[in-house]
């Protein structure tokens, strides 16, 4: 009898892992095929036309995206040494994607304050600061849980699937947005247009949880946490984005850079 429960109990947590790794597949295509109408087909035909830091931080986040497939796969596999030595990457990369996500909204904040777009700038650049801002919080917390993999592997889920909104936005904008005049900068739009990419991407949070609830019985409590302060950051940023507060946030951050 202990047998079959053994057995039983290696099955779930394989298909469990294999689970994860069927996700990190699914962030890498929602990455590619969200940023291709924007970025990879106009760099196919020669026609993008993007500061040199936005390839940087192209680099940065689709490595991530990589590095996820990479360590699901290696935990799936069973070789946890290699996943922990690995890791070690990731916090380096995870940092660096802090900083260049940082950089980019503040190369954003430049451009818009040069075309006389202040006021709009700065409430939008709201959804990108406090994006990255959430990643590197779930990451930070995921990381300090290391020795709690039930706990860990489902923060770094949430935090990747964080990171999907702006691949799901992009489809928005490309379809959605008006034509603007060659050598013209495209006024950034109202900051509720992005919950509802926001609300598509949180759809693979709640596979995850259903796939709690048919693995284990019950959804783990990590999902309702990370899950809960990824759906408030998205919600609140609304309000908050167009208030004296965060443009004085906004401007504080673009003094800082040099």
């Amino acid at each position: 009898m202990n047998t079959v429960v053994a057995e039983a109990t290696v099955g779930v947590a394989a298909g469990s892992q294999r689970f994860y790794v069927r996700m990190a597949v699914i962030f890498v295509a929602v990455a590619v095929v969200g940023f291709a109408p924007t970025y990879w087909v106009p760099m196919l035909r020669g026609t993008l036309d993007v500061p040199p830091f936005a390839h940087l931080h192209a680099a940065v986040f689709y490595g991530w995206t990589l590095l996820f497939f990479r360590q699901t796969s290696l935990a799936a596999s069973g070789r946890m040494t290699r996943h922990r030595e690995l890791g070690v990457a990731g916090v380096a990369l995870a940092t660096a994607m802090l900083l260049v996500g940082l950089g980019l909204s503040v190369n954003s904040l430049r451009r818009f304050e040069a075309a006389g777009l202040s006021e709009s700038g700065r409430a939008f650049a709201i959804v990108s600061v406090s994006a990255i801002t959430l990643f590197a919080a779930l990451f930070t917390v995921a990381v300090f849980n290391v020795r709690r993999p039930d706990i860990h592997k489902r923060l770094m889920l949430v935090a990747t699937i964080s990171l999907m909104q702006p691949a799901i936005a992009r489809w928005f904008l490309y379809f959605l947005a008006p034509d603007v005049p060659v050598g013209a900068i495209a006024p950034p739009p109202p900051i509720g247009v992005t919950v509802l990419p926001a609300l598509l991407a949180n759809l693979l949070i709640v596979w995850a949880m259903l796939h709690d609830r048919r693995t284990i019985g019950h959804v783990h409590r990590a999902y309702w946490i990370a899950g809960g302060a990824v759906v408030a950051t998205q919600v609140l940023r609304v309000p908050l984005g167009s208030t004296a507060a965060w443009s004085h946030a906004a401007g504080w951050l673009l003094a800082l850079a040099p």
